[in-house]
């Protein structure tokens, strides 16, 4: 019997290593079709999905409550599964270069707990090599088995994105790959189990992986290419947003809009990509300028906001300001590599100390990160200026009324990062209003 079938009857286990936005939704879902061993060093985690909590908010309290995951720390029931799944983060160091200790300290609880006949399938993003190179020898190293002949690996890109209603797990086409054809096919019928819009059948491991990376490369360089444009627009007195209405209305024109680019994904991949491909002798060019001005974009709203503030007649240091919304994304609780802090630590610089409300972000995630406490929205007034950071769905039917009460006398400057707002309504009303 091979390894799927004995997963489908119940024969063996599947296990999930790293339980936060992605590990915790593939857990669920495929413990509807097989066993299922959720496994995660974070005993506070462990402890609220055991609750029937999810933090996360990827699938909601109901499910984890009603869910057959069998939640755990202890490591050792690893050895319960022959198929094991590594969903754990893949950030980058200070210097932007890949840090890889998350996903080598997970093959090491695996290759300590890896049985013979195993598949271990990697979903973390990493540049080309490492599922092959970097991660297999650790396996072998504490298993003491041979790759190829006692276990086999694969790897198979996340493609979640947080707080998105509509393009879940299950509807996203997967990519699968395994270290040979026989492989390959197990890991589809896998992941088949759960994803009703198919997987698509990599041809080798490295290509599954170079194929992640280029994903959100992409999607960071036509970002970049958008808030360049805002930068240039800005400076010719020209709106940005309705330019790319206007541009927008050609069939093949592509949908991206300038903004803060955080997270784990559009923020990180691209420095996987670069760092592999200085390792080869190349140095990146169009996918490096990209970065740069994204990750500059924080400073250049600060900078915004303080221009707009001496062009309302407001004084900039001790000036009250208040930043609405915390988190890398909207619609989501996660505050992990988020350029909002940029904003903050930025306006700092100028001698503003902003308070920062976000009703839907992880507040003790916050704290320990950055040092940064949330105020109600309630308690926000007096303000010369209001940015609104992030587009979450709490904020997006904000009335002039409902502004108004949050300021103080004079003038009043709103920054609008992602043009959430009216422009004409609140011009209108008086306010001095500024978006990417």
């Amino acid at each position: 019997m091979n390894l799927y079938e004995a997963l489908c009857n119940r024969e063996t286990k599947l296990s999930v290593v790293g339980l936060g936005y992605v590990g915790m939704p593939l857990a669920v879902a495929f413990a509807n079709k097989v066993d299922v061993i959720g496994f995660d060093l974070n005993e506070k985690k462990i402890a609220q999905y055991q609750r029937g909590m999810d933090p996360t908010h990827e699938v909601g309290d109901e499910v984890i409550s009603k869910t057959t995951v069998q939640f755990t720390t202890d490591a050792n029931r690893l050895r319960e599964a022959r198929f094991h799944i590594v969903a754990v983060p893949t950030p980058v160091e200070d210097d932007h270069t890949p840090a890889l200790t998350p996903v080598k300290g997970a093959s090491e609880i695996i290759g300590r707990n890896l049985s013979k006949g195993s598949i271990v399938v990697y979903e973390s993003t990493v540049y080309p090599g490492v599922t092959e190179d970097v991660c297999v020898p650790i396996l072998e190293r504490e298993s003491g088995l041979k790759c190829g002949v006692d276990f086999k690996v694969g790897y198979s890109p996340e493609r979640i994105n947080p707080g998105d209603r509509v393009h879940r797990l299950e509807s996203i086409r997967k990519i699968v790959s395994g270290m040979d054809e026989e492989t390959l096919e197990c890991v589809a019928r896998v992941y088949e189990l759960i994803i009703t819009a198919g997987v698509h059948r990599a041809e080798s491991i490295q290509v599954a992986e170079a194929a992640k990376v280029i994903e959100n490369s992409q999607r960071d360089i036509n970002i970049a290419f958008m808030n360049e444009l805002s930068i240039i627009f800005n400076k010719m007195g020209i709106d940005t947003k309705a330019v790319l209405e206007a541009a927008g209305t050609k069939w093949n024109f592509l949908p991206f809009y300038p903004g803060l680019v955080g997270g784990h994904c559009i923020g990180v991949d691209p420095y996987y990509l670069t760092y592999k491909a200085e390792m080869i002798g190349y140095h990146s060019q169009i996918i490096l300028a990209g970065r740069r001005i994204n990750d500059d974009m924080g400073k250049y709203c600060a900078e915004s906001c303080v221009k707009n503030l001496i062009a309302a007649g407001k004084y900039v240091r001790g000036a009250k300001v208040a930043i609405l919304g915390f988190t890398f994304k909207e619609n989501c609780p996660d505050t992990r590599n988020t350029k909002v802090i940029d904003i903050v630590n930025e306006l700092k610089e100028y001698g503003i100390e902003p308070v920062i409300a976000d009703p839907q972000a992880d507040a003790e995630e916050a704290k320990r990160l950055y040092g940064v406490e949330f105020v109600d929205l309630s308690e926000i007034r007096g303000m010369d200026a209001v940015i609104l950071a992030v587009a979450h769905s709490d904020f997006s039917d904000f009335s002039v009324a409902d502004l108004d009460q949050m300021f103080g006398e004079g003038k009043k400057v709103l920054l609008d990062i992602k043009g959430l707002l009216s422009k004409k309504i609140f011009e209108n009303a008086g306010y001095r209003y500024w978006r990417l």
